[in-house]
């Protein structure tokens, strides 16, 4: 078993993870976070949510902390209010990505993340956001979602599952793009290359931290160049069959406190503090105050 100095990085996505299905964060795993930081650790979420939808959360604390952001294209400074480092995608390669996977698998409806601090969520007719507690902005026509620089695509089908979705889009996509399936309705185009480890990279590098050192917790596909970056990875007991295969460990589920599970074996503190729910406002606001570092997705 490792020691609680053995991890001095704790790298955590939120949606399917850190926070329960009704996003918000538990007082057990509210408090393994305080201990983690106590212990001189540094907690990062690494969240395919881009900068904009963590950015409230941040500026709410006052936090100076960093968020790893959509997806791994975006490493958002809070105390700066700037973006470290993002990437785009290329808005004619999305575009031909789009037209090659529908010629594969018929219609799909289509959103956007803008790049930036003060980007919108884009989304067409037709398109369901996934995830109803984040804004997001309906445009008329399809050729809206391009009037800015994007970071990533986010795509949706009437019929086929999210799993035949992602393996249609990826064989007819190939360099134009990465695809990731971040979530239950949620498969991505993201800048070729570019991965939630990409990200988290950069960030530990800012901080001075080492892969060798990183405790990874995931629930979904796009988590697996994380695990694969970090020294162990840790799935969740609702993760995706392809996270688990991966994993070297699977605690229990998101809505059973899996992250904390693992935090106070390897820092300590008592187990059971009970099911009393906070809002994810209130624990990202302690958690930052404990750490510097504010809670930010899937």
């Amino acid at each position: 078993m490792a020691a609680p100095t053995a991890y001095s990085l704790i790298a955590t996505d939120l949606d399917g993870t850190l926070l329960r299905g009704d996003d918000t964060l538990s007082d057990r795993s509210l408090a393994a976070l305080m201990r983690v930081a106590q212990a001189g650790a540094e907690h990062l979420v690494v969240t395919g949510r881009p900068a904009p939808r963590v950015r409230p959360l941040l500026d709410d604390l006052g936090s100076t902390g960093l968020a790893v952001c959509g997806q791994g294209a975006q490493v958002y400074d809070a105390g700066a209010d700037r973006l470290l480092w993002s990437v785009t995608l290329d808005r004619e390669l999305a575009e031909t990505a789009l037209g090659k996977i529908e010629a594969e698998v018929g219609e799909v409806y289509a959103a956007v993340d803008q790049d930036g601090v003060d980007g919108l969520t884009l989304i067409e007719p037709g398109y369901l956001m996934p995830h109803p507690t984040l804004p997001a902005v309906r445009v008329e026509r399809r050729a809206d979602l391009w009037d800015r620089p994007i970071s990533k695509v986010l795509l949706r089908h009437a019929h086929l599952t999210d799993d035949a979705l992602a393996a249609a889009a990826r064989s007819v996509v190939g360099s134009l793009a990465t695809v990731t399936m971040s979530g239950p309705g949620t498969v991505e185009l993201q800048p070729c290359g570019v991965t939630k480890a990409t990200g988290l990279a950069l960030a530990a590098e800012h901080l001075g931290l080492s892969p060798e050192r990183a405790l990874a917790f995931g629930d979904m596909p796009n988590d697996i160049p994380m695990f694969d970056w970090a020294a162990r990875g840790v799935a969740m007991a609702n993760a995706h069959p392809e996270l688990k295969a991966v994993a070297d460990e699977v605690t229990t589920s998101n809505e059973d406190d899996g992250v904390a599970v693992v935090l106070e074996r390897l820092f300590g503190g008592p187990a059971g503090l009970g099911r009393q729910r906070v809002s994810r406002d209130a624990a990202v606001h302690a958690a930052g105050h404990a750490s510097g570092h504010v809670p930010g997705h899937g």
